[in-house]
């Protein structure tokens, strides 16, 4: 465990890099999201994507974006992320990812990867994708079950075997969300993805968002976070490719015990998205609210609308609630994460304060 003292001076450090980006913000992760399509319905879903229609952008609406978005920003240092439902349902996926690789742009997706085979895996490789990043949430029954689809587990650790074989990806990770209902079954998890050549593992919990609010009885209790945090801890102490996502603030005894670096959240500052629509937003993850959206692709220039707008983002949400603005932790948290605000009681709905700190 690194000194809690240069822990503060790393903290204050961030603070003030975070202030930097909120005035001159710098484009790092782009998602698209191809599609709400997708032939799963998962219980925690944000954007309640499945068997729904979905407005998509064509080919040639995509090609013209990016252009644009390497004329006026450059590629150097962007990542494009690739997300749905699932981005493989669009029929035209090749041909907007291999417009994507020859203008020069970097990309990886996230994917539940039922529809990988190895002939796929290698159209993958063809046009480009350096990253992927696979769901598996629980043992078999569990993941079919979270996810509505039976034969979904199998499918998807094939398609991960078809990505291994084939090879020649950057990196291949996988991502479980922790519910309350398969926190018991990480250890078993870990065993299996040992055994397989990935290179990493994404452990996450489940947030109070989308479906999820529908299933309270999946989200982690007190004791549960507990149990994640010392698990992710542990494993990394033992040098495993372990980590925790980017969300949230967890106070100074796991804050860069967890994952590589501090938390920040990079909405705005580091990330934006465009939905299926075209509507330029944040991150996908936040709340779907008419004033979240900054302008669209097919009648705006995304360069002017990340140099001019997003303001609503590139401030502190603590500033909006009478706890989180006299809380001694709030030059670190900043009202944690904008996709588990609740900004009709603007108040955060995950906070770890009284539960990790």
């Amino acid at each position: 465990m690194l000194n809690v003292n240069m822990k503060k001076d790393h903290l204050e450090k961030m603070r003030q890099y975070r202030k930097s980006l909120m005035r001159s913000p710098k484009l790092r992760n782009l998602f698209l999201e191809l599609t709400l399509r997708c032939n799963e319905r998962c219980l925690h879903c944000g954007s309640y994507c499945g068997d729904v229609s979905s407005e998509e952008l064509t080919v040639d609406q995509y090609r013209t974006f990016l252009q644009q978005v390497k004329e006026d920003m450059t590629t150097e240092g962007k990542m494009l992320d690739i997300t749905g439902g699932e981005p493989l349902l669009r029929k035209e996926f090749f041909d907007i990812l291999g417009a994507a690789h020859e203008l020069g742009f970097s990309w990886g997706m996230t994917s539940n990867a039922t529809l990988i085979n190895d002939s796929v895996a290698r159209d993958l490789q063809r046009v480009g994708m350096g990253t992927i990043s696979v769901s598996i949430d629980g043992l078999e029954d569990t993941h079919d079950a979270f996810r509505r689809t039976p034969g979904g587990f199998s499918k998807a650790m094939s398609g991960i075997e078809s990505l291994i074989r084939v090879g020649g990806f950057e990196h291949i990770q996988v991502t479980t969300v922790v519910t309350h209902q398969n926190i018991g079954q990480l250890d078993e998890l870990f065993k299996i993805f040992n055994n397989m050549d990935i290179d990493s593992w994404r452990v996450i919990n489940i947030e109070p968002m989308g479906r999820a609010k529908q299933h309270p009885e999946l989200i982690l209790t007190p004791d549960d976070y507990r149990t994640l945090f010392e698990f992710i801890r542990n494993k990394r102490i033992a040098g495993e490719p372990v980590t925790y996502g980017c969300s949230h603030y967890l106070g100074l005894e796991y804050e860069r015990e967890v994952r590589d670096w501090y938390y920040l959240c990079t909405a705005g500052l580091y990330t934006a998205s465009i939905t299926a629509s075209g509507d330029i937003i944040a991150c996908l993850d936040i709340e779907r609210r008419p004033e979240f959206v900054q302008g669209n692709i097919l009648r705006d220039r995304f360069s002017e609308v990340w140099e001019k707008k997003f303001q609503i983002f590139r401030r502190d949400l603590s500033d909006d609630n009478e706890v989180c603005s006299k809380c001694d932790q709030k030059d670190f948290c900043h009202g944690d994460a904008y996709h588990s605000w609740d900004f009709d009681n603007n108040r955060p709905q995950v906070c770890f304060k009284d539960i990790l700190f």
